[in-house]
């Protein structure tokens, strides 16, 4: 038996905002973040999206972009479990989804592991939206098997890295789409990588600022991604993809003359 006054369990409650478009938000997102007291929130998050809390709830903003000062991961944990602990409504905020390069996994076992129960709401990630917006899928089954989602950011501890060689000839092999996530700094080594296993005639599309008003995009091949990407001066935050998904949009482009457009 429960006893009326016993304390509830501290909660937190993941959330995944999407790429920036509010209408992109699921109802359960925009449930949680209506009735959260304290949000914690990334910098990818919109304003539009911040539009949903209640007045009265307190907005913490801890950045975390890729390139940028960010605010330490362990000070945002230690954050949501002191809030929770207190007895707050609390919201952790991101862009995207929470499980998609969004480190929510490390903050569901950390909250978890402190006694914390954790609830986890799934937002759509910029790599899908992105090449939606396009008017291309990801899995097109005349030109992809399969799509994998990676980082081009790797952890600063970890010697090895990806093996964009052999993940070049993975993707040759099994017809895979790649979405890089993170991947803007590094584009001139990905493309090098990349041609070792792939041609260059692969098609390529960068896309920038997914669902907001200022999304705009390139489609060129892997070989030309880097100069392309200086010429157009595409910058974070980007997702790359790769693969013949996009062969009909680059054919296309080629027949019009066309490199870039804003997105309508």
């Amino acid at each position: 038996m429960t006893r009326a006054n016993a304390t509830p369990t501290p909660h937190v409650t993941l959330v995944g905002a999407g790429p920036g478009d509010p209408e992109l938000l699921t109802l359960k997102a925009v449930k949680a973040i209506g009735a959260a007291t304290v949000l914690l929130v990334d910098d990818l998050v919109s304003d539009a999206v911040l539009a949903y809390a209640a007045p009265s709830a307190r907005i913490v903003h801890v950045g975390k972009r890729g390139g940028c000062r960010s605010t330490p991961q362990a000070f945002i944990e230690k954050l949501m479990l002191q809030e929770a602990k207190a007895g707050e409504n609390v919201v952790r905020l991101k862009g995207g989804d929470p499980f998609i390069f969004g480190r929510g996994g490390e903050e569901l076992e950390h909250l978890q592991a402190k006694g914390v129960s954790v609830t986890v709401v799934n937002g759509i990630t910029a790599g899908l939206a992105g090449v939606t917006s396009l008017g291309v899928s990801l899995t097109h089954r005349e030109h992809a098997h399969g799509v994998l989602f990676i980082t081009g950011h790797a952890k600063k501890d970890d010697a090895n890295g990806v093996d964009w060689v052999g993940l070049a000839h993975t993707a040759a092999q099994a017809k895979l789409t790649l979405v890089i996530y993170m991947g803007m700094s590094g584009a001139a080594q990905l493309q090098d990588a990349l041609l070792q296993g792939l041609g260059a005639g692969t098609p390529v599309a960068v896309v920038q600022h997914v669902s907001l008003p200022t999304q705009r995009h390139v489609v060129c091949t892997l070989g030309s991604l880097h100069d392309t990407v200086m010429r157009e001066a595409m910058a974070s935050p980007s997702v790359i993809v790769v693969g013949d998904v996009f062969k009909g949009l680059l054919e296309l482009q080629a027949t019009q003359g066309v490199t870039q457009r804003k997105a309508s």
